[in-house]
This record gives C-alpha cells, structure tokens and sequence, in this order.
C-alpha cells in the first residue's frame, strides 16, 4: 500500500511540540465549554434555591448540601475557565458528575434518565483527559509553567 505524501506534513501540523497553536485552541475551547456549563447550572440553583434544595431532597440528598454544590461549581468552573490548577478543578468536576449521575440518572430504564446518565460519565471522562492534558499555554497554569519566578 502506496504511503500518503501529506502524511509527515498532517504530522508536523498536529505536533504539539512543532505547531503549538492547534492544541492550545483546542484546550482553550475545551476548558470554556466546560465551565460554562457549570457556571451556568450554578447560577441557575442560586436563582432557584429552594426548588434546587427540593430537587436534591426528592433523591434523598440533603438540602443542606447545596451551598457545597454552588460552591465547587462556581469554584471550579471559575478555576477551569482561567486555567487555574485545572487537574485539580477538572478530578473535582469529574467525580461531581459521576456522583450525579449516580444518584440523580441511575434510572436507566427511562430513556431520558439514561441519556442524562451517560452525559454525565460523558463529561467526566472529558474531565479526566483535560486533567491529563493539563490547560495548555493560554492558561495561570501555562503561564506558571513558563513563568514561575511570576506567577505562583
């Protein structure tokens, strides 16, 4: 089978270490769309507390975990977008989402539960490579890594 002749060129073009400014748009994306969900969804329980803390109540999580759940998804998700320890922020979400699938989806047998179920694991498993993959340069962390007598 005939090599492709624009194989090495794709290559050099995907290469992080070569051609940088692919991987750092695509972090950049990937660490936006990520937070912005949890931003949103936070400032959504704030402006409908009691209805979130009855929400959690129905599944037998107490209210009273509410402000924690606000808390880590305005933290984190603010962490996420600045590129700010964003292993730490992206195994926090993570493990968020796989608790809420778990005790808020886990009715797999209604079609609608199971498709938030696996969007849920969906989105961890998209935490955990970012948490690998790290922030990128256009980032506090990538900053930190090229700078850090700056920034710390």
């Amino acid at each position: 089978m005939p090599s492709d002749p624009a194989e090495p060129t794709k290559a050099r073009r995907m290469n992080p270490a070569r051609n940088p400014l692919p991987h750092d748009v695509a972090l950049l994306l990937a660490r936006v769309f990520l937070a912005a969900l949890f931003l949103v969804e936070a400032s959504a329980k704030v402006g409908a507390w009691a209805a979130s803390q009855g929400y959690m109540q129905k599944f037998g999580v107490p209210g009273a975990l509410l402000p924690a759940v606000v808390a880590l998804e305005l933290g984190a998700g603010l962490a996420l977008l600045a590129g700010w320890r964003t292993s730490l922020a992206s195994l926090a979400l993570a493990a968020f989402c796989v608790a809420a699938a778990l005790l808020f989806h886990a009715r797999l047998s209604d079609h609608g539960q199971a498709l938030h179920f696996w969007k849920d694991i969906a989105i961890a498993g998209g935490f955990v490579a970012l948490s690998v993959a790290g922030a990128g340069r256009w980032s506090i962390d990538g900053m930190a890594s090229r700078h850090p007598d700056v920034v710390r």
